[in-house]
């Protein structure tokens, strides 16, 4: 079949899941025969993309989101290029593309990763979500396709086995007895930005209850792996741990380029989205992280919430350390039960979140939306109610900013998540 010629186009480039997914799938769509670009601001992930050796078109990062510049840019390469599809990662990108591609011969096709999509995204153009309930939900009112992929993890890449002494080292981590006992301590881990929305509940959830089992004698610690704006919050609480327990209970690393050594040295993970699956092709217990006191173990009983609704979930906001703390005892206590935890998770991972099987499928989505675009008129009256859409919610975020209760990522806001899995008809609380 003929190759395509395809950018990508990820939302951002720092240390993050959607965006992660973006550039591994990008590469694994190559080695199926097509050409492949990745369309980018600066950032961390620029690291990762050399490495696949893709080829990166940059774009200015001081810029509006959605940025007519930015679609004038896209533009240009469609034009200029022979580009046949255009794949914008979360709201802003598939606006832009959308826009860009409107009465050229490219196709756009949009990712939302988020926990919610965005109301005003063109109803026409190709969607792509993370979960089932998300699939459900954006189907209503939407005549254009919506197709699930769920985020896929290279269980080659990420696998038993990854060195980490020098991980360890690094850290000060290689020291593995409790001095008081001399029992063999048990790493939790969790790699997550370290930002408001959506992770600093759970990490401040996980901190407390690492540090108040520690405070008991419990042979656990935590390591935290990632940055952001809620860093110094985070360390604060650390420091609160420590001194509560007497010793190095929670340990903070930083953002890592490559975070593969802290899952393979973890013996239990914390975490939600792309890094719960990465847990899981590790072969770790996997406790799935969500918000309002949510938190849940995965096993062969639970799996199919989550297979249902994402990695995610929404609690009742009650008992938040107490809920984690009942899941850790039994782990902590149990290396069997953490072994076989991990063989569940790593199998899981192999038979249905391979990066390969998700290349097939995410090319079979290109196809589908370049044969199968809507007449212009049609598409430039969709743009048109989007972009009035798109106008509205920005002057609603203006409003909210002004009154200092804006949230970054808007769509994984928790009212915007919890809204769509109950239109979905998911529950959003953690099964019993």
């Amino acid at each position: 079949m003929t190759a395509l010629r395809i950018v990508v186009y990820p939302h951002a480039m720092e240390i993050g899941g959607s965006q992660l997914n973006a550039i591994e799938l990008a590469a694994a769509v190559r080695e199926l025969g097509h050409h492949v670009s990745v369309l980018s601001d600066d950032g961390p992930l620029l690291t990762r993309v050399d490495e696949l050796g893709l080829p990166r078109l940059p774009l200015p990062g001081r810029r509006r989101r959605p940025s007519p510049g930015v679609a004038r840019r896209i533009r240009g390469l469609v034009r200029g290029s022979g580009v046949d599809v255009v794949h914008g990662y979360e709201w802003p990108p598939g606006v832009e593309a959308a826009a860009a591609c409107l009465g050229t011969r490219a196709a756009a096709v949009c990712t939302v990763m988020s926990m919610a999509v965005a109301p005003f995204l063109p109803r026409y153009l190709p969607l792509v979500v993370g979960t089932e309930a998300i699939r459900r939900s954006s189907q209503i009112g939407r005549p254009g396709p919506v197709d699930l992929l769920e985020p896929p993890v290279d269980v080659v890449a990420n696998a038993p086995g990854v060195p980490t002494d020098a991980f360890r080292v690094r850290f000060g981590l290689e020291d593995r007895t409790l001095s008081t006992t001399g029992e063999q301590l048990v790493d939790v881990t969790v790699v997550s930005r370290l930002v408001p929305e959506l992770k600093l509940e759970g990490i401040l959830t996980a901190v407390d209850a690492v540090g108040s089992l520690a405070a008991a004698g419990r042979p656990v610690r935590l390591v935290v792996v990632g940055d952001g704006g809620a860093r110094k919050t985070v360390a604060q609480h650390a420091e609160w741990a420590n001194a509560r327990a007497g010793r190095r209970a929670v340990v903070l690393t930083g953002e890592l380029t490559d975070p593969r050594p802290a899952y393979a040295a973890a013996d239990v993970v914390l975490g939600m989205g792309g890094s719960a699956l990465r847990a899981l092709a590790f072969g770790r217990p996997l406790v799935v992280q969500g918000e309002r006191a949510f938190w849940e173990l995965l096993t062969p009983r639970s799996v199919d919430t989550f297979l249902d609704q994402g990695w995610y979930g929404i609690g009742d906001g009650e008992g938040a350390v107490e809920r984690l703390t009942s899941i850790l005892l039994p782990l902590v206590a149990d290396p069997s039960l953490r072994a076989s935890l991990g063989r569940f998770g790593r199998e899981l991972a192999v038979e249905r979140f391979s990066l390969q099987a998700a290349a097939r499928t995410q090319e079979g989505i290109y196809r589908r939306a370049v044969a199968a675009r809507p007449d212009v008129l049609r598409r430039a009256a969709d743009l048109g109610r989007s972009l009035g859409g798109l106008f509205g919610h920005k002057v609603r975020e203006r409003s909210r900013r002004l009154r200092g209760d804006v949230a970054r990522d808007d769509f994984n806001a928790t009212e915007h998540a919890a809204a769509a899995l109950r239109q979905a008809g998911t529950s959003v609380s953690s099964p019993r």
